[in-house]
């Protein structure tokens, strides 16, 4: 005679069914957090990207004129324009001529991360070849510092 393909009782035990559910559970709760910081990274990257009409004209500035921009006016950081604030972004705020470096204000209740302070830095460094951009923490709190992306952490 023929065997069924399956029996009359077969499928899943309880035990079974509990332990797949707890693992799912365990990849769930590793899960959204790091979602989150990874949504938090990328708005702030965001920020930052935005700064990119202003490194351009601050850059400009002292390739033609010869020293960095003596205020934010002169470097293309006019408030009135409406281009300095986004969604996430509350600010660029003209550091010192001195050196041409100037912050990025995130709005840290914006972004999801609020009760600290989050302000990377742009500073250029002038070369025969141009201006080159970095990014620093900046005035960011300690416990921020992991919300930046990686080219701002150093």
């Amino acid at each position: 005679m023929k065997q069924a393909y399956f029996s009359k009782d077969s499928g899943f035990t309880l035990i079974e069914l509990g332990i797949v559910i707890s693992v799912i559970a365990i990849l769930v709760a590793l899960a959204v957090p790091a979602y989150k910081n990874y949504t938090v990274r990328s708005k702030v990257a965001e920020c930052i990207g935005v700064s990119a009409a202003a490194k351009l004209q601050i850059s400009e500035y002292r390739l033609t004129m010869g020293p960095w921009p003596p205020d934010e006016a002169s470097a293309g950081l006019v408030e009135d324009a409406g281009s300095r604030a986004t969604k996430f972004c509350t600010e660029l705020r003209y550091q010192t001529a001195a050196d041409g470096s100037f912050a990025i204000d995130v709005d840290e209740t914006q972004v999801g991360y609020p009760g600290v302070t989050i302000e990377p830095f742009m500073i250029p460094t002038a070369s025969a070849q141009g201006v080159q951009w970095s990014c620093t923490p900046g005035n960011t709190s300690a416990s921020a510092i992991k919300m930046l992306p990686p080219s701002c952490k150093s």
